[in-house]
């Protein structure tokens, strides 16, 4: 009786939920617009807000001339103060959380969430999956087991600001009516050690009714191989009634085959574009590529188009400027005091109405050591359409230039680890870089022009991606290799694992 009562109601709010939001969808440029100025009018008597004159703000552009872009090293200072307790710096109040992640050139970074921000991340997680009940009319996974493969909730505090990863963060938000559903246990979640980690939720998981899993692609695959090989069967044999996986944090698509593989039956899938700067988008029909913006989260949205990116007088789009299939620098002003942030994410609009993206790389992966400028799309793009003609399976891969080759002309490198090589290696190899040549237009060129010669393809053992990123601490959670360099760093790194 309880389950029928819980799966019933979940159908009800969720068609009431997506009844309410299709408002937002049909006015995302003129909220946009009224968001900003609410945001800076908030903050108009902060540090931040006093030293760039929000009292004189009145349009976007006003703000655009006043506001300069900032990475992280450039609100660096606001936040050491925030850090020490200081209130009305960023924001009129210190944050909730500090969502704590681990940043490349300024070591950890510590990502404000505000009281006012922190509804929003729990609000697109729900609103993804209230899309998804309504749109199959179907709530049966509300009564099995589920599982987040996440990051330890446990925090510390900072001057008496709990901080942590936003994946432990949000596991302490979970819908009380879920929380009996969920796995895995609190002491196997603080668990630090990734490997051992999985193994100990294969114990907890293993024999349960799993309706729901959700994770990053790699760490999911991780479960299900353990799983598979600890019984010796297929996912769904394992989960009859697994019914969804929630997944985010990379592209899907360089994924889907190898999980095809592993789960061995139909399973549905939704993406997700969470960060620790906000929620932005979710995939609000589970049948189509795309993920809606969410327009009405907090988060006043700009685009630069990626080719102006870094440079002096790159134009800052709105909404009703971008255009479609072309690739942006995603820039953020939130509800918890980042002004004009840019996240490093790079992503493609697909559609207008609503708006719908594409996560289509990161501003600071790319390969251009020959002025190619080679983005994550096209190299995913390009693999899956090699993939299509010369059927494989991909554990993971890693794209770097060999500018100083022991002969020869330089070339691209791609180091991959097969689950399954094609049958023919060399015809693959020439099928890829044919396919790249085809979405970048300054590659072909260059391979035309006899500056570069096709790609080069480095075959590495089982297990080099996981073995690698155990190497560098950077084993499960949200952490993932990059896909491209500019350099060797990665590459040179991986050359151990060579077949």
């Amino acid at each position: 009786m309880l389950n029928f009562f819980k799966k019933n109601a979940a159908l009800v709010w969720a068609k009431k939920h997506v009844q309410k939001t299709g408002e937002f969808k049909k006015n995302s440029e003129k909220n946009q617009e009224v968001l900003l100025l609410s945001l800076v009018k908030t903050a108009q008597k902060t540090l931040f807000g006093r030293e760039h004159d929000f009292e004189n703000i009145h349009s976007i552009r006003e703000f655009q001339e006043k506001v300069p872009v900032a990475d992280y090293e450039d609100l660096k200072p606001y936040i050491e103060r925030v850090k020490k307790g200081q209130a009305n710096i960023l924001w009129t109040d210190t944050p909730e959380y500090f969502a704590k992640t681990s940043g490349t050139t300024s070591g950890s970074k510590y990502i404000p969430i505000s009281k006012e921000g922190m509804p929003f991340q729990i609000a697109g997680a729900q609103s993804a999956l209230f899309h998804y009940i309504a749109q199959k009319d179907n709530a049966d996974f509300v009564n099995g087991k589920m599982i987040f493969l996440q990051g330890s909730p446990e925090m510390e505090e900072v001057f008496g600001i709990k901080t942590g990863r936003l994946s432990g963060i949000v596991a302490h938000h979970i819908p009380t009516y879920l929380q009996k559903n969920r796995l895995p246990s609190w002491n196997t979640n603080i668990m630090e050690d990734w490997e051992a980690k999985v193994d100990k939720i294969i114990e907890e998981t293993e024999h349960e009714n799993m309706t729901l899993i959700s994770g990053i692609p790699p760490w999911l695959i991780m479960y299900f191989e353990k799983l598979s090989e600890k019984h010796g069967k297929k996912i769904k044999q394992l989960f009859p009634n697994l019914q969804l996986l929630v997944t985010g944090g990379v592209n899907y698509e360089p994924y889907r085959d190898k999980m095809e593989d592993l789960l061995g039956g139909k399973v549905d899938i939704i993406q997700t574009f969470p960060a620790s700067e906000g929620f932005f988008a979710f995939q609000d029909d589970y049948t189509k590529e795309g993920l809606l913006l969410l327009t009405n989260h907090g988060i006043f949205y700009e685009f630069i188009p990626l080719e102006e990116y870094g440079k002096p007088n790159a134009r800052r789009l709105t909404l009703k400027e971008i255009e479609l299939n072309k690739d942006y620098a995603l820039i953020l002003t939130t509800n918890s005091g980042l002004w004009a942030y840019s996240i490093g994410d790079v992503v493609r609009f697909i559609d207008k109405d609503p708006y719908r993206i594409l996560v289509s790389g990161r501003t600071k992966h790319f390969t251009s050591a020959f002025g190619e400028h080679v983005i994550a799309f096209e190299v995913e793009e390009a693999m899956k359409a090699a993939l299509e003609k010369h059927p494989a399976q991909i554990t993971e891969f890693h794209l770097a230039p060999q500018v100083n080759p022991a002969e020869g002309l330089p070339y691209h490198e791609w180091l991959i680890e097969f689950e399954k090589e094609p049958d023919h290696l060399e015809l693959f190899r020439n099928q890829l870089d044919t396919e790249l040549r085809k979405r970048n237009t300054y590659y072909d060129d260059l391979i035309t022009g006899n500056i570069l010669q096709p790609l080069h393809i480095r075959l590495l053992k089982k297990n080099a991606f996981h073995e690698y990123a155990k190497s560098q601490g950077k084993l499960g959670g949200q952490n993932k290799t990059p896909r491209l360099a500019n350099d060797r760093k990665i590459a040179d790194l991986l050359e151990i694992y060579k077949l």
